[in-house]
């Protein structure tokens, strides 16, 4: 039987996304091999970090209490762990409706290739997250409609780097496509006037909603 280390698990609103705003059950699972610079769960990310351990009927069972449908996969990193597979199709035979939030360094082609594939929000990690090296570009071949790149960007340079991607790979094309500024980094205005300046069509601000409802810092929403 798989055990998974969560980090926590709570019921709130999805806070950025395509879903932004929809109530989904968040499942975060601990350790990420990442460390970006502007990391708000840091407390999750290490391999010793304070966890329960919840089999998949365990999260079956809390998932039939709470009666929300949509699940968000989260982390930490969830698909380090390749059991996550599993969950994802376990969910999915129980009529969930997955979301994983993925940090765009782990190869999605096994989770896309589910028999109920989840829908995935994909990050890139710009300059100013200290981890652009780390980003797997070929993942973008696995992009669907339903699926989400989301760039979280603290200056212009991010900006740059965001806007060359986007060309380079024809995101627009392939799924939704965000611009998430860093809390406390750079104000959403510049961002709203750098689009405006180019004329960038098909892209998306969106601000983290659940730092403007809640204490930036809070858990467990």
């Amino acid at each position: 039987m798989s055990l998974y280390p969560v980090a926590e698990y709570f019921v709130s609103i999805n806070g950025e996304g395509a879903r932004a705003g929809n109530l989904a059950a968040f499942i975060r699972l601990r350790t990420c091999n990442l460390h970006c610079s502007y990391c708000d769960t840091r407390w999750a990310n290490s391999e010793d970090a304070l966890c329960r351990y919840m089999s998949t009927e365990d999260l079956l069972a809390w998932l039939e209490e709470t009666k929300v449908r949509l699940v968000t996969l989260t982390g930490g990193e969830p698909l380090l762990n390749p059991e996550t597979a599993d969950l994802i199709d376990r969910l999915g035979e129980a009529g969930y409706e997955v979301e994983v939030e993925t940090n765009g360094s782990i190869d999605i082609g096994p989770f896309a290739a589910l028999p109920h594939r989840p829908s995935f929000t994909l990050d890139y990690k710009c300059p100013g997250s200290g981890m652009e090296e780390f980003m797997l570009t070929e993942n973008y071949r696995f992009l669907i409609s339903s699926d989400t790149v989301k760039f979280v960007v603290s200056s212009v340079e991010d900006l740059e780097k965001a806007a060359e991607i986007c060309r380079t790979f024809s995101l627009t094309d392939r799924c939704h496509v965000f611009l998430s500024p860093v809390f406390g980094r750079i104000e959403p205005r510049e961002i709203v006037e750098y689009m405006a300046a180019r004329s960038w069509n098909g892209i998306r601000l969106q601000l983290q909603l659940h730092k403007y409802i809640w204490p930036p810092d809070q858990r467990g929403v």
